[in-house]
């Protein structure tokens, strides 16, 4: 017996150094020591030596290790896992890892996490933020836009470009803004809030395309002559990359040109014929200089002996003869300018390729590595702006809106969709705040800029569907006045483009997740096909030894957070977000080993098992959501007020992340689900959704001005003017509040109960009654006019409805 509890004992300080990741050689003198207590106690006689150095003394030997168990391992990984080509592996190495592979190691440094800085903004920033930019968005009137110009107004164009709103990108030295990318979010979120055209508009040329491209890879003759174009706007600017053929799969673009020699502008030039037709390609009806991914082919040998060169970036002027532009395409009644452009055998000099005739064939690893950047800030800014105005608008209009005697907000029944809206709201700036903080400290995460990508597309439409169901008829009925109808259709543009969501999250977060953030995978595979063989079985076995030692410490670890619910696991603070850190700690373990074990069982296989990876992803995700929130609630200085925004949260992604997990052991392969199910969830699923208390606590913030509603919004428009109804909303909010104890003061005076309407004629009441002064008797009507704006729609003529041209409707009204 007191052998056996020895063992037990050695086998549970083995555990502690694979839970510790301590190194093989301290693991192995931790054992040899208690070993050699045992044997000097007489407990453990000579055997156990001989078991111990038949195991220990191979892997410690590094040369018998690798001749004797890693050369054949080797082979047999050669032979399982297919070389990557050129494109995976662009798409691999483009790009840095940054908090989210600390996330997928099993062992998250929360401390790291907390000494990130806050983002901030310079006081440049701040005052374009206050200036320009709020007054555009005084310029903007949706419906306007969406049903009357099918564009932004003239005047609002001339403004962006006079205020260098297409420049904030572009480097002072040429005349740019050369803002933050978290100030280019907050520009993004703002625009957003009023006008999903103004925040594309905007967006776009900020994002993948000829500025971003020209500044990493442009020559320096192409940076001088269009970035200041760019940056004052006397250039549009348009990226062309999809096309009907190749959408999601970007890489199969069947758009081409060959190498050959032509005529340009009177000389004969070594150039290409291009032959090209995209479809989807925001700003290209209105762009005047066209940024072109095509696949390039020198037949005949003019630049070298390849003849498929590979994707390669030009830019092309949209007046060249040939080129066709102009067209538009209608996406979901959102009227930004979004267009087909085509052209075939049109000829221009290698000059025109981004970074000159070197830069041939280096198109897919440009795209990839700056898409990583723009994806991170465009679509998620614009995604999080809109559910912040629509958390305003949602509770103040559930503030404003009475039905059954009630403001609607206090109905249980509509207090669960408004604090999805609500703690997704928090969640979402806190997503974007962390993304553009890696950003600007110089990363380029694309395995970041695909989550947030697709998570807070994704939420964002589901919040406008709550929102939609809270508004009813003021949702559906389309005019100056609904603030929700335009955003509610054209929800689904952002989820489809820059990479669909469903390939995003089945391929990409986790296709290049498992190999970029896992601290072993990429080594592995570099080496095992490394062509100096001797430095390949060095590395291979560095790297394969490693991530044995590592796979185990994730079992270890699993196990011992799931039998003790990770309560005794590392926690930054110990206040009601204490729980949190631990549960992350917990499945961050599962997420590591669940990795391995799936890779393992699947190999390369595993890239076509879709439904697995896009769980394993999930649990990444919503990691990287949970912990952005975590990381913003102490940034804002922990403040009690704000945490059911924070719990709510961060309870929603855990639980969301739990579900994955609890799906993807019932489809685990080669059946190790119900074992690893025993080893995750002992005691069974851990976590429940938000309860009910939490979600009361999250609509109750909504529809009462404070501070944490203030901050839940943030940064966005909410002016009182005519053309913005949500600033109105706003007002008349404060002003309800401000009327409700009159109407009680009127009431008590009459004796008896009157609705909660005709507050001019509740006002004229009270004024009888001697209960009111005039100052609250103008109060009680002024909300009155607000009420009914509120809860109002609009309608129209008839004709007014009829789809007419512009300058027909333009010559009725100078007739009429």
């Amino acid at each position: 017996m007191t052998t056996l509890l020895w063992i037990i004992a050695l086998l549970l300080i083995l555990g502690a150094a694979a839970y510790l990741r301590v190194s093989l050689m301290t693991a192995t003198l931790a054992a040899a020591a208690t070993l050699l207590i045992g044997n000097l106690t007489g407990i453990m006689g000579a055997w156990a030596w001989v078991v111990f150095l038949v195991i220990a003394l191979p892997l410690n030997i590094s040369p018998f290790r690798q001749s004797v168990i890693t050369r054949p391992l080797l082979k047999l990984y050669r032979g399982i896992m297919p070389e990557m080509s050129s494109t995976e592996k662009d798409a691999i190495e483009a790009g840095t890892t940054w908090w989210e592979a600390d996330l997928f190691a099993g062992s998250p440094n929360w401390k790291k996490l907390h000494n990130y800085p806050k983002a901030r903004l310079s006081a440049e920033e701040q005052a374009f933020l206050d200036g320009p930019v709020e007054e555009v968005c005084a310029m903007v009137s949706q419906h306007h836009v969406s049903h009357e110009l099918a564009d932004l107004p003239p005047e609002v164009w001339s403004y962006l470009k006079n205020k260098g709103f297409f420049a904030m990108i572009i480097k002072k030295k040429f005349g740019g803004l050369e803002f933050s990318a978290y100030a280019q979010s907050r520009v993004l979120q703002k625009l957003a809030g009023v006008s999903s055209e103004l925040a594309s508009t905007v967006g776009v040329p900020n994002s993948l395309g000829p500025g971003e491209l020209l500044q990493h890879y442009g020559t320096e003759a192409q940076q001088n002559h269009y970035l200041p174009r760019l940056a004052s706007g006397d250039e549009i600017p348009c990226f062309a990359l999809t096309s009907p053929e190749a959408g999601s799969d970007a890489g199969s673009i069947p758009d081409y040109g060959v190498v050959c020699k032509g005529m340009w502008q009177g000389e004969e030039v070594l150039g290409m014929k291009l032959t090209w037709n995209k479809r989807y390609i925001t700003l290209a009806p209105i762009a005047t200089v066209l940024g072109l991914a095509f696949k390039l082919r020198d037949p005949d040998h003019l630049l070298g002996q390849q003849e498929d060169i590979g994707i390669t970036c030009a830019l092309i002027p949209t007046d060249v003869e040939g080129v066709e532009t102009g067209r538009r395409h209608f996406p979901l009644n959102c009227m930004f300018q979004n267009g087909p452009t085509k052209g075939k055998d049109i000829f221009v000099p290698l000059s025109f390729i981004i970074g000159g005739p070197d830069m041939a064939g280096q198109g897919w690893r440009m795209l990839v590595e700056c898409l990583s950047v723009g994806r991170g800030i465009t679509l998620p800014s614009n995604s999080a702006g809109g559910v912040k105005m629509l958390a305003l608008a949602t509770g103040a209009y559930a503030r404003i809106r009475r039905q059954f005697k009630l403001p609607i907000g206090k109905l249980e029944g509509i207090e669960e969709p408004m604090a999805r809206i609500g703690g997704n709201a928090y969640l979402m700036d806190a997503v974007t705040a962390l993304t553009t903080t890696g950003i600007d400290l110089g990363e380029k995460p694309s395995v970041i800029s695909a989550i947030v990508k697709y998570h807070l597309t994704d939420r964002m439409q589901k919040c406008l569907i709550d929102s939609m169901d809270i508004h009813g008829g003021k949702g559906i009925c389309l005019g100056p006045n609904n603030y929700l109808g335009r955003a509610y259709q054209a929800a689904p543009i952002a989820v489809t483009v820059e990479g669909a969501n469903i390939l995003t999250r089945s391929m990409i977060i986790y296709g290049q997740g498992a190999i970029r953030c896992h601290p072993y995978i990429l080594a592995e595979m570099e080496a095992a096909f490394d062509e100096n063989r001797g430095r390949g079985l060095r590395q291979f076995d560095a790297a394969l030894f490693g991530h044995i030692g590592f796979s185990l410490s994730n079992f270890i670890r699993s196990l011992w957070l799931g039998l003790t619910g990770a309560r005794l696991s590392n926690a930054p603070f110990s206040d009601q977000t204490k729980r949190y850190y631990q549960q992350m700690n917990r499945f961050s373990a599962n997420l590591a080993l669940l990795s391995d074990l799936a890779m393992a069982t699947l190999g390369g296989g595993l890239k076509r098992k879709e439904r697995i990876s896009a769980r394993l992803g999930d649990m990444l995700s919503q990691l990287y959501l949970a912990s952005a929130t975590l990381k913003r609630y102490q940034d804002d200085g922990r403040l009690s007020e704000d945490l059911p925004l924070v719990q709510w949260a961060v309870e929603d992604a855990l639980y969301k992340l739990q579900s994955s997990l609890d799906d993807l052991l019932d489809n685990f392969p080669s059946g190790l689900g119900g074992v690893l199910r025993l080893v995750l969830f002992p005691f069974g699923r851990p976590l429940k959704r938000p309860n009910d208390k939490l979600d009361h606590r999250v609509a109750r913030i909504m529809q009462t001005p404070c501070a944490s509603r203030e901050r839940l919004g943030k940064g966005q428009f909410l002016r009182a003017c005519s053309n913005n109804p949500m600033g109105v909303q706003e007002q008349t909010l404060r002003d309800i509040l401000s009327a409700e104890p009159l109407y009680d003061k009127v009431c008590q005076a009459a004796g008896k109960r009157l609705p909660f309407m005709y507050l001019d004629k509740i006002a004229a009441e009270g004024k009888a009654l001697g209960v009111l002064s005039d100052d609250e008797v103008k109060l009680l009507e002024k909300a009155e006019i607000g009420r009914l704006k509120s809860i109002n729609v609009d309608d129209f003529d008839a004709q007014e409805l009829k789809a007419q041209r512009l300058d027909q409707a333009q010559n009725s009204e100078q007739a009429a």
